[in-house]
């Protein structure tokens, strides 16, 4: 099977990221809807989350990748290290694209569209869901395995996150709040 990425160094950051973006930022969103915060909470919080942890994972993995590149080398960055910045560049856009799902009903409500307030959690958790499905599926193009369960692979993971989040809220909310 044809590889889209031309260079397969930039498969395993965008997996990643993506992966990473909508699972982190839809525990935020699980927190703080377990804990019965404000819908505005949610956004300020969600996007904190898009952009610091992107940018950290990005640098991250712009780190981890020129590491292993000079160690690989033994030192002599030169020409080992060419382009190493991608991966970065790749797991930051990733991350920030997927993240973005989580929050669809809570920038819409924002931008205008009537979305009940208590119906925002539920959507978040539906497109949060179809979008873990669709990258895990999309995954096929580079996994030889069904592309459903590819999908079903990444909703799981994303669902046990998801859900040690959301019950971490309530619980916040139950003891402390």
């Amino acid at each position: 099977m044809k590889h889209i990425f031309k260079d397969t160094n930039l498969i395993k950051p965008a997996v990643f990221g993506a992966t990473d973006g909508i699972i982190t930022t839809f525990a935020v969103v699980a927190s703080v809807a377990g804990a019965n915060l404000s819908p505005s909470i949610v956004l300020i919080m969600g996007i904190a989350n898009m952009l610091g942890d992107g940018v950290s994972m990005g640098l991250g993995d712009y780190l981890g990748e020129r590491s292993e590149r000079l160690v690989v080398s033994k030192g002599e960055c030169e020409d080992a290290c060419k382009g190493v910045w991608k991966t970065g560049v790749v797991t930051f856009t990733a991350f920030v694209i997927a993240g973005v799902f989580p929050l669809l009903p809570y920038f819409l409500e924002a931008f205008g569209v009537p979305i009940a307030h208590e119906s925002q959690f539920m959507y978040s958790i539906i497109s949060t869901m179809i979008t873990l499905f669709v990258v895990g599926s999309l995954r096929t193009i580079i996994v030889p395995i069904a592309w459903w369960k590819n999908g079903l692979e990444m909703l799981l993971v994303g669902s046990a996150a998801a859900s040690v989040a959301y019950l971490f809220g309530y619980l916040v909310d139950a003891w402390v709040l």
